[in-house]
């Protein structure tokens, strides 16, 4: 019987660095408002399990009110299934004999949601299903602007769904439209007026497809920037937020009313000269994609350099020393959470819990 995690009580100083930190306090303020937003409106939240891919976390917003997960990949959901999680999406499409294998039988254990958008995923699917003896629930995936999959609103969707209602052990489920090409306008008002303009677009779809017959359960989509906006447009059901539970310095600018729950716990390893400063994360540690990370309690510290796999070059620092601790803050919670196999949760700087991060690495 493996014993306390000694690191358990531990103060945050005491720890080694890099080591992915967790807010207790702030995430779950994060959930809270989060769940109050939603908790007399007529569509759900579905938070996306990519962003943290820890089994932990992903209760916690189920027990504040979700209806069930979203994932970005067949294995997430798989680890969310083996987990006890009842009722998940994949909003992505799987595609290849062995992938779909795996989504029926899936299929047999969970309510599972797949994103399709053409008849061969749906063909497909519905043939592995058929043999595995499961129903697969297909949502019809739009393009509202995106660029990346998804079918073209209006006739085209309807055309999909005409075809895909006709095939054995698969259920015509709904319709998945994100609107991620306008998630990172800065200015709240123009991103709201924007995104509702291109969700409107699958609002739209779905009264056709209804027009000719074929009930559409749900529209799911949305994010954590838009939550509120496309969020609260009528005809949309769920709302796959994923970032507003740990947040980062990206969605921070977007959403502000959600706190940073999530760094890294770094140490300065040099100080080259005296406004150099070298700390011990790079690439491989923490996520940045989305722009240069930031040092919490050192708004003005600006980070010129983040390309090294371990290391993280600032010029122009304060009077830090060698051996320092940092709390580094990623633009992009989802890519860091990825790069490790566990999250430390502490309250007042002491060490409370420990959680896996059970979808780590989990790609396929």
């Amino acid at each position: 019987m493996a014993g306390i995690d000694q690191r358990i009580g531990m103060k945050l100083s005491d720890l080694e660095t890099p080591t992915l930190l967790l807010d207790k306090a702030a995430c779950e303020r994060n959930l809270a408002c989060m769940a109050s937003f939603f908790k007399d409106r007529p569509s759900n939240l579905r938070p996306h399990f990519k962003n943290h891919k820890c089994v932990t976390l992903a209760r916690k917003q189920i027990a504040a009110g979700a209806v069930g997960m979203t994932c970005a990949k067949l294995a997430e959901a798989e680890v969310l299934v083996e987990h006890g999680f009842g009722d998940v999406l994949i909003a992505n499409q799987v595609v290849g004999e062995i992938k779909t294998q795996r989504l029926a039988r899936l299929a047999k254990k969970a309510r599972v949601g797949v994103a399709i958008d053409c008849l061969e995923h749906a063909v497909a699917i519905s043939k592995a299903a058929a043999e595995a003896g499961s129903t697969v629930n297909l949502l019809v995936e739009v393009d509202i602007g995106m660029g990346r999959c998804g079918v073209q609103p209006g006739e085209p969707a309807l055309n999909l769904v005409r075809d895909i209602v006709k095939l054995p052990n698969i259920c015509f489920a709904g319709l998945q439209a994100y609107e991620g090409h306008l998630v990172n306008v800065l200015e709240r008002e123009e991103r709201a007026s924007r995104a509702k303009s291109a969700m409107q677009l699958a609002v739209e779809t779905r009264k056709l497809i209804e027009s000719a017959g074929h009930k559409v359960a749900c529209i799911s989509g949305c994010s954590s920037a838009t939550y509120d906006s496309t969020g609260v447009l009528p005809g949309v059901d769920e709302i796959q937020a994923g970032t507003y539970v740990t947040m980062d310095k990206q969605y921070k600018k977007l959403v502000p009313e959600f706190e940073i729950a999530l760094s890294v716990l770094v140490r300065v390893i040099s100080r080259p000269s005296v406004h150099k400063a070298v700390i011990d994360v790079g690439v491989k540690g923490a996520g940045c994609e989305f722009g240069l990370p930031g040092i919490r309690d050192f708004p003005d510290v600006e980070i010129p350099f983040f390309l090294a796999e371990e290391h993280c070059v600032i010029n122009q620092c304060p009077d830090w020393k060698v051996g320092q601790l940092l709390h580094f803050i990623p633009t992009h919670a989802c890519t860091t959470c990825n790069l490790h196999r566990e999250i430390l949760v502490h309250e007042n700087d002491i060490v409370a819990e420990i959680w896996p991060i059970e979808a780590s690495g989990k790609l396929t």
